[in-house]
């Protein structure tokens, strides 16, 4: 047998030993070693003196001392200590409350929820099974429909491995040699785009037929408004924002108040009023930030370099280093971000407009719930963003972060916190022999011709670009039904990497399209680790057949984004081209 059928050899195998059950670290190894020895066999040379052992050392060292892998440990801490906290219960009924209008409430809340949790936590297994605990239930109750409870939790359980911080990126990023902030700034608005769109789709089909989600009982959609908001409503006016105003200058009406079985303090009220204006500090907020960096931050930056350049230009000479840069804020920022305060003062007039003791109290309860948390991952992810750290001490502040969120809310005693350590040890060792396994793998399958084999097959084709990118994709997709990310990412997407350059293809927007292709692989039977995960805490009369009908509808979701990803690459490649150039 040839080299490079010995390689394509190896791929089948590959394939058929992971499906037999076998653990994907070893059996990469286990085959990597198998045909490296054949591949440097010598019949006059000893058997340890076989090129096969150097190789396997020198890639096991190549992978321990990659630094991107760094990042790793300390982000899946942060999601296991998210997860053993126990912070996600309350956060699950604020949302429903704020959405108990909307059709599906508990769905979308659900799918709101799964979409932040992923982000904080990253963790696909963890939040597929704790919004298996906490929503299934409940949503079955309600008379939501099977298919529906299940899909909506399954789907959005998988946004974690995609909205960044997303350990499947930095793997993809160790694999292709790219840079992680780069791949995060550009997961950024597909992610969230892919979760708006599995939104819609919930809503809509809920509209379309209501049957599958019956309107929630006046007992689930009670807001647990306190008696004493009531009288200080009585006393002050029904918006709460002018009541609360009014009694800072004349409190005496509301200290008589009893709150319970005691007088509400001066300082009660500045608490509530500082609730009340959460919303106005994030609309002004965000703008001020938006105006900053765009207007201020990058103007000083281009300054700065023009200053460098013509320092470092000859003194006397005229021409391009000592010609001022053009620099300022892109051409129509003015007229956005114009619309965008005009909008923010709209909704602020009308959310307080509306202002009464059902939503204060919603109010309170999502930013006692949700803030804390939000915060925490606005702060990893802007200081990645925008290069105030790495990516592995961005980790280090959201694992730091998380102990401390999970410190105030009193859920993570030392038994806790040995189990998320022992988790992330297991994980991380998981990733690292993972990544040994593929660095042996890919060598020798590149040693025997099966790179090269590969190449040639594709290129006899004379494809164009699109239908490279079709054919990667839908091989990619395929795939996902029998294997995991972690084998499709480490196995096959090096095979198709030296290509992209041949094609001229952006490795970030193609990577970027693998990640939400990879959507589906937690979606697609047979090894749909999403279903099982959710059987795994579901009522006994739910069949595995139930949860794969759910999860069917929201894999066409997976592929209609990716062809508006690909119809419109802005929206993957503008963030990571305005923040670092490209």
């Amino acid at each position: 047998m040839s080299d490079p059928a010995l390689g394509l050899t190896m791929l089948v195998l590959i394939v058929v030993v992971i499906m037999m059950g076998f653990p994907t670290a070893f059996t990469l190894m286990g085959l990597g070693m198998f045909f490296g020895y054949i591949a440097f066999y010598e019949p006059h040379q000893l058997f340890t003196d076989n090129r096969v052992f150097d190789l396997m050392v020198q890639r096991t060292y190549g992978a321990m001392t990659n630094d991107v892998l760094i990042s790793i440990p300390l982000f899946v801490l942060m999601g296991y200590v998210m997860e053993r906290g126990a912070l996600v219960d309350k956060m699950f009924y604020s949302i429903q409350l704020a959405f108990r209008r909307v059709p599906a409430s508990l769905a979308v809340a659900t799918l709101i929820v799964c979409t932040f949790w992923g982000i904080a936590s990253g963790l696909v297994g963890a939040v597929v099974v704790l919004m298996g605990v906490i929503a299934f239930n409940p949503m079955l109750r309600a008379g939501y429909d099977v298919k529906l409870a299940s899909g909506v939790i399954t789907a959005g359980g998988t946004l974690g491995i995609l909205i960044p911080p997303s350990v499947m990126i930095i793997v993809y990023a160790a694999v292709a040699g790219q840079s992680v902030v780069k791949l995060y700034a550009a997961a950024m608005f597909p992610g969230f785009f892919l979760a708006f769109l599995y939104l819609v789709y919930i809503i809509g089909w809920a509209m379309i037929n209501p049957k599958i989600a019956p309107p929630l009982s006046e007992e689930l959609t009670r807001v647990p408004v306190p008696i004493w908001m009531r009288k200080f409503q009585s006393a002050y006016s029904n918006n709460m924002l002018v009541g609360l105003i009014s009694a800072l200058f004349s409190p005496s009406r509301a200290m008589a108040i009893e709150a319970d079985k005691e007088r509400i303090s001066y300082w009660t009220l500045c608490k509530d009023f500082c609730a009340a204006l959460v919303p106005f500090a994030l609309v002004v907020g965000t703008l001020w930030l938006t105006w900053w960096y765009v207007v201020i931050h990058q103007q000083a930056a281009a300054e700065a370099a023009v200053s460098g350049v013509q320092q470092l230009g000859s003194p006397g000479l005229s021409g391009p280093a000592a010609a001022p840069a053009e620099h300022g804020p892109p051409e129509g920022f003015y007229f956005w971000f114009g619309l965008c305060v005009v909008a923010g003062v709209l909704m602020l007039v009308r959310y307080y407009w509306r202002m009464d003791a059902d939503g204060f109290v919603v109010l309170k309860l999502l930013t006692s719930s949700v803030m804390p948390l939000g915060i925490l991952t606005v702060v990893v992810l802007a200081v990645i963003l925008f290069g105030i750290t790495t990516a592995t001490e961005s980790a280090g502040v959201g694992a730091a972060g998380a102990f401390l969120l999970a410190f105030q809310a009193r859920t993570l005693d030392w038994k806790r916190t040995k189990e998320a350590v022992f988790l992330t040890a297991k994980t991380t060792a998981m990733v690292c022999w993972l990544f040994v396994g593929s660095a042996l793998f890919s060598g020798v399958f590149a040693i025997l011709g099966g790179q090269a084999l590969v190449e040639q097959w594709v290129l006899s084709f004379n494809m164009t670009p699109v239908q490279f990118m079709i054919l990667s994709q839908v091989i990619i997709f395929l795939l996902g039904w029998p294997l995991e990310w972690t084998e499709i990412i480490v196995i096959f997407v090096p095979i198709f990497l030296p290509l992209l350059k041949h094609f001229n293809i952006d490795p970030i927007l193609w990577g970027t399209l693998v990640f939400v292709n990879l959507q589906a692989a937690f979606l697609s039977p047979p090894v749909a680790m999403s279903a099982f995960y959710l059987k795994g805490v579901s009522p006994p009369h739910v069949t595995l057949n139930q949860i794969f009908s759910g999860m069917m509808p929201y894999m066409v979701v997976i592929i209609v984004c990716m062809v508006i990803m690909y119809l419109w690459p802005g929206m993957t490649l503008w963030l990571p081209n305005y923040l670092y150039g490209g």
